[in-house]
């Protein structure tokens, strides 16, 4: 199989992960009382209702409000980094697949934090009373977008 040549490919894996980021926080606005509701699906996983204003893992979530605008001067400037090599690497499919999940989790996170002024995470993983922080499809698609690149990364160019 030749791999694609376009970055237009990896605009589209892109935009599938931004559409199923925000379907699914739609979702989770639609159906569930931030804060109150928790759906309990199995002995290890919640669908809950979580605003994060902060970075990952909440970092940065009690402060006054100046991380909104500073997260969304990074994403803006990553994702205009990420296009940049979008076009030029498209013929290294991993490398571009990666791009393109981060690109498509970034932007889904830029959208709620202009619309609502926090990231919707609704994926509540955990062991006992220990709960790993709440995330969500953006979250994930970043997650293993960066662990491709870091993958990538020690593979033999070809």
């Amino acid at each position: 199989m030749t791999a694609p040549r376009s970055s237009l490919v990896w605009l589209w894996l892109a935009a599938v992960v931004l559409i199923l980021d925000q379907i699914t926080k739609l979702a989770v606005i639609d159906r569930l009382t931030a804060y109150v509701d928790v759906i309990p699906l199995t002995s290890f996983f919640n669908l809950i209702h979580v605003h994060n204003s902060g970075a990952a893992f909440s970092l940065f979530a009690d402060q006054p409000g100046w991380q909104r605008w500073f997260f969304l001067a990074i994403a803006s400037v990553a994702t205009v980094v990420i296009i940049y090599l979008l076009k030029k690497t498209a013929g290294r499919p991993l490398f571009s697949a990666a791009l393109a999940l981060i690109l498509g989790g970034a932007v889904g996170n830029v959208i709620d934090r202009i619309l609502y002024g926090y990231v919707i995470d609704f994926l509540d993983f955990y062991l006992g009373a220990w709960h790993f922080p709440a995330f969500n499809v953006a979250d994930s698609a970043i997650t293993v977008g960066a662990a491709i690149l870091i993958w990538d990364s020690f593979r033999k160019p070809t």
